[in-house]
């Protein structure tokens, strides 16, 4: 066979391959073909959703099982040798290693960004590929690290693995190696800043285990704030060191074990006795991980800092989502710019985190306000403080009741809609905000709590029941409870796989916090169906989408008009007004007392109205497409504009359709770039093919059916060219299209069931048409049939 009729795996097997191991590359342990590197972003539509492409490199090559080193992108010999190149430095920028080859089988255009001789590409022979020790050496040249001795074991030390043969994905590689490299260097204060989601507290692991494996750091510190945290980390991802690790608890510093996970607050305290950490010398840990820093560390004064600070001469490493940097508080100034950063947008557009909507819902009183009348009593008598409350003050200073029940209303109205078991957190302004609500949410769905009491529960700081419920509401395998109500509690560090929806009736105005509770819905749980989430809205939180900072676009905001449901319809409306909001500092979070403490620390009265009226003035949509450019059009215009991008007329788009070899992956290139053919058939319908789809909506041509094209077809004698049992498959063929579409058809796969079976086995029915290329032409031909009416 000539090598131009060879697909590009073929290429990779019988050439590529063959010259990486003749170059001395381990084909088991330093090479891996067709590596993912993205999983693609999911496009949401509707309820609908789909993923757009992933990528993947033919090969990425390992010095070492953590060190990717080398990218090779492979294409047919129909291309020239360098026409993989430019998709193969995309990959490599995505991994950072300097070396990129493009190949077609005849030889390896070689990109080398570090060529000490500035001649950055040339070309080589299969023979001629350079083995791992030269790039190798190359590189650690170019990094000025020693190739020898306590730096070189540390950079080159594996990380940990189970066995599975899963490798970290390709960020986290990266932010592990950066800190392995840094601290190899002598860097002693450094900043990973990687979304929630993404994997922080395993990073994390497989840093210290390294470091520990290499013994360059033998007494090893983390430290959460939250108990639940330090818990999980231990049973999950710290569980490999094993009886090395210890929990410190109870104000007792064992000092015979080298890992050690604590709560700052279980190690710190007002009076110096309580100082846990001081029973230890400073210099008895060399390394300190600290996880969540935005919410303690960054500030001088913060409890977090004393311990750093008193074990100064051990390297530390501070992890986060959210980088803190205001005036008061700063994560840069202790650490040091971020060594790393993999964020919330480029999460989601790799496909690794959720996406999620938007659905904003205005109340008439937060927008102009409530002026109580002169001399009116709140419902225990307290004379209410003449003066305009708005939401600034709402569930804070003044309750109106009727506020409350209408929000539980509206989330209730949300959930009955899509499902009533979707794991959803409530954030409130304080304890007795989430109490009330907590109330007025079981008053909506009184016949499910009826059946489980645990239907709605308060999970705060001071309830214990709540608390002791939280395990139940993040494992995916538990039913109850199905809706939290909390303030402060599960903002951050809480891993709720499956919350697919978080309702915002907290005033937000700090972006670490926004970031930190959106991060409560971006897991993607794909055996239970978690793939995006939705943010309802009442307290125009989701204003800061508007700010620089923020860097995640929702796919979707919707702002229902009175009187609607609060889900986002399939058609968005065109258009969302300007925002002008203004971003005050950050209220306290407060306690449940009737006297509330205020932002400057006095005693504030908080009112409770229960006779108020309020009501919804509006609810607002906007639609994101693939890339995150919003869609202003309705799904129909947007779907013709993205056809006529793709094809120049009708008559080309009927020649690429007709010449496809499967038109499978026509449908497949078009559902990446957000085409929703499920969804468009339901708006036009008709149970309609894509080809009739595409025909209809780009140019306006009428529509058939599927079983419409197969009755044509029948009507034409096309069978009567074949024998009786040809002429039966082919039938059956049709009746699958009618029944299912042109991509089941195309599948030899298909001959194995009803009806296939009846007229023999796969070979036998094939043999009906001379051979495999003659029944695949008179599919091909079957096709032409269906698509020429």
């Amino acid at each position: 066979m000539s090598k131009k009729q060879l697909s590009e795996r073929d290429i990779c097997t019988k050439f590529i391959t063959p010259a990486l191991q003749q170059a001395g590359w381990d084909i088991t342990s330093q090479v891996r073909e067709e590596f993912l590197l993205t999983k693609g972003r999911i496009i949401v539509r509707g309820r609908l959703h789909t993923r757009a492409q992933h990528k993947r490199a033919d090969y990425v090559l390992f010095y070492k099982p953590n060190i990717p080193i080398a990218v090779i992108e492979v294409k047919d010999n129909n291309h020239i040798i360098g026409a993989g190149m430019q998709q193969g430095l995309n990959y490599a920028e995505l991994l950072q290693v300097p070396f990129v080859f493009s190949s077609n089988g005849d030889g390896f255009l070689f990109h080398n960004k570090i060529a000490a001789d500035g001649l950055i590409e040339r070309e080589l022979n299969l023979h001629q590929f350079p083995s791992a020790e030269m790039l190798w050496q190359e590189w650690l040249a170019h990094k000025g690290l020693n190739t020898s001795g306590q730096q070189y074991a540390l950079i080159t030390q594996d990380y940990y693995s189970d066995g599975s043969n899963k490798v970290p994905r390709y960020y986290q590689l990266l932010a592990i190696n950066r800190t392995i490299e840094a601290i190899a260097q002598g860097k002693q204060r450094i900043l990973l800043v990687m979304a929630t989601g993404t994997g922080k507290t395993f990073t994390a692991f497989q840093i210290i285990w390294r470091l520990w494996k290499a013994k360059a750091k033998k007494r090893i510190l983390f430290l959460a704030d939250r108990n639940i945290l330090v818990d999980q980390t231990m049973t999950n991802d710290f569980k490999p060191f094993g009886a090395a690790m210890t929990k410190i608890q109870k104000r007792q510093a064992n000092k015979s074990y080298e890992i050690y996970l604590s709560l700052y607050q279980a190690v710190t305290g007002t009076e110096e006795e309580r100082n846990i950490y001081k029973q230890f010398s400073p210099d008895f840990f060399d390394l300190i991980v600290v996880d969540e820093c935005h919410r303690g560390s960054a500030a001088e004064d913060s409890a977090w800092r004393q311990i750093p600070e008193y074990f100064s001469a051990a390297t530390q490493i501070g992890l986060t989502a959210t980088p803190k940097e205001t005036k008061e508080v700063s994560n840069i100034d202790y650490f040091g710019e971020p060594i790393y950063t993999y964020s919330l947008r480029q999460g989601i557009e790799d496909g690794f985190l959720a996406p999620y909507k938007v659905v904003r819902i205005d109340i008439d009183k937060d927008l102009s306000g409530w002026r109580p009348d002169k001399g009116m009593v709140d419902k225990y008598g307290h004379e209410i403080e003449d003066r305009i409350y708005n939401q600034r003050d709402f569930d804070r200073t003044l309750v109106l009741e009727k506020r409350t029940q209408l929000v539980a209303r509206k989330i209730t109205e949300f959930l009955k809609q899509t499902n009533r078991f979707d794991k959803t957190i409530v954030f409130c302004e304080n304890i007795d905000h989430a109490e009330r609500m907590r109330q007025a949410l079981v008053n909506e769905n009184a016949d499910l709590v009826t059946q489980n009491a645990k239907y709605v529960m308060r999970i705060t700081g001071d309830s214990e029941e709540g608390k002791n419920e939280l395990d139940n509401f993040i494992f995916p395998e538990s039913k109850y409870p199905v809706i939290a109500t909390t303030s402060k509690l599960m903002s951050t560090g809480v891993d709720a796989q499956t919350c697919k929806l978080i309702v915002l009736d907290q005033r937000i105005q700090s972006m670490t916090e926004f970031k930190q509770i959106i991060g409560r819905g971006t897991r993607i749980n794909e055996d239970y169906g978690k793939y995006y989430f939705t943010i309802i809205d009442f307290k125009k939180a989701t204003e800061l989408f508007a700010d620089s900072d923020f860097d995640g676009d929702p796919v979707q905001i919707y702002t229902p008009k009175a009187g609607e449901l609060p889900v986002p319809p399939e058609i968005p409306d065109s258009a969302m007004p300007e925002n002008d909001f203004k971003y005050p500092q950050l209220a306290t979070d407060f306690a449940s007392t009737g006297i509330n403490e205020g932002e400057e620390g006095e005693s504030i009265r908080r009112y409770v109205v229960a006779n108020i009226e309020v009501s919804v003035v509006a609810e607002r949509v906007q639609y994101f497409d693939v890339h995150g450019k919003l869609i202003t059009e309705s799904l129909k215009d947007y779907t013709r504009k993205m056809l006529v991008h793709s094809f120049a007329s009708l008559d080309d788009f009927l020649r690429c359709w007709n010449s496809a070899a499967k038109k499978q992956a026509i449908i497949e290139e078009l559902a990446n770039e957000g085409i929703f053919f499920d969804a468009l058939a339901e708006e036009i319908g008709r149970d309609c093919d894509p080809f009739d789809l595409i025909c209809h909506i780009a140019w306006d041509k009428p529509p058939l059916t599927r079983r419409e094209r197969a009755e044509q077809v029948r009507k034409r004698n096309y069978f009567t060219r074949y024998g009786e049992q040809a002429r039966r498959v082919l039938e059956a063929l049709l009746d699958k299209y009618a029944d299912e579409g042109v991509t089941q058809i195309e599948e030899t796969q298909i001959l194995a069931v009803s009806p296939f079976t009846q007229f023999g086995t796969p070979i036998e029915i094939i043999r009906a048409f001379g051979d495999q290329d003659h029944y695949q032409q008179a599919v091909h031909e079957l096709e032409q049939a269906l698509y020429s009416i």
